[in-house]
């Protein structure tokens, strides 16, 4: 996308640094934060996305949140000179187009990215949501140091990331590391993909959700039957509270759960040997204290090669609510030097 011309900003403080905003878009929540190249956030903001709305609206929404976010730093659009946007769904980073988003009200060919480059008159950059993530631990967070990172991000889903050699992997069709519906277990649990057996099916909240449903639903005893909502909803932080409570039953899936994805991160270990994995997303921000043992011991014991846990080290990401937003930043930073 073309850039706009810099030279008149007198303003521009005299230590001349590169001043980028990085924009997390999901199906709830905008988040918006003024970002220096050195990953720190320097001013932010946040709206409801409302996508029921339709995409004019969301695209406005994302725009006001934006030029809220640079007024809460203190400086004004002609001083940011990218912005970064990490969006859920496949995104075709060359042309900044949503290919498909079904967090969004199921967007399809939205030209997110050339719209908001209007409205805000500033270069754009569209990228997956756990890709930036991803890319903000590498270059901001707990992975800075590393060439090589395994990104994963359970949630309401589960999303991935791979950084290597120091790049951001895409893969041939931008769909590249979509971990969460990689089949673990043949005829195993309907995916929200429609699929059986995806890892998503087994460790993302939904599963767990589900199956602490079922067992209620069962006749099972257990002090979560407060904490579901009408919808059969549980969330990250309700988890965490009966973890603390060790409810039997919530203790028992929510390690099975870490379990799985252990396992299952082992598997990728074995597949891409990367120097460090990273761990993300609502849930074990929320619980990962909890299940990040469970995790770490799993994938060591399947492992292929035997490897010491200094040489391989399985971390949490440590940018929390902020990792979409910095990373999306980051990696438009980079395309602005990279020409």
């Amino acid at each position: 996308m073309a850039k706009k011309d810099k030279s008149s900003n007198k303003d521009r403080p005299s230590s001349g640094t590169s001043m980028t905003l990085g924009i997390d878009l999901g199906g709830t929540k905008i988040l918006a934060g003024v970002v220096d190249e050195h990953g720190h956030i320097l001013g932010t903001a946040k709206r409801k996305t409302r996508p029921e709305r339709g995409v004019d609206a969301v695209i406005e929404r994302i725009a006001s949140t934006a030029l809220d976010a640079v007024a809460d730093a203190g400086l004004t659009m002609d001083l940011i000179d990218a912005v970064g946007i990490g969006a859920p769904g496949v995104a075709d980073y060359n042309t900044g187009v949503i290919e498909f988003a079904p967090n969004l009200a199921n967007w399809v060919n939205v030209p997110l990215g050339p719209r908001l480059q209007s409205l805000l008159e500033t270069p754009t950059f569209v990228e997956n949501d756990v890709n930036a993530g991803t890319f903000g631990s590498v270059t901001a967070g707990v992975a800075k140091g590393y060439r090589s990172v395994v990104g994963i991000a359970p949630g309401t889903g589960i999303g991935g990331g791979l950084v290597l050699d120091g790049v951001l992997w895409r893969g041939a069709r931008n769909a590249a590391a979509e971990f969460g519906h990689m089949v673990v277990l043949i005829d195993g649990p309907v995916c929200g993909c429609g699929r059986r057996g995806c890892i998503e099916a087994l460790a993302s909240r939904t599963a767990i959700e589900r199956d602490i449903v079922g067992e209620l639903r069962g006749g099972r005893r257990s002090l979560a039957a407060d904490y579901v909502d009408s919808e059969g909803r549980v969330t990250s932080g309700a988890l965490a509270e009966l973890l603390k409570e060790k409810d039997a039953l919530v203790t028992e899936v929510v390690s099975r759960a870490a379990r799985h994805l252990g396992i299952f991160t082992a598997s990728l270990v074995n597949a891409i040997d990367p120097e460090c994995v990273v761990f993300g997303g609502g849930l074990i921000e929320a619980c990962g204290s909890f299940m990040m043992p469970i995790i770490r011991q799993a994938t060591y014991h399947y492992l292929i090669r035997p490897v010491e846990p200094e040489n391989l080290p399985i971390l949490e990401a440590i940018l929390g609510d902020n990792s979409v937003l910095v990373g999306a930043a980051m990696l438009a930073n980079a395309s602005l030097k990279a020409g």
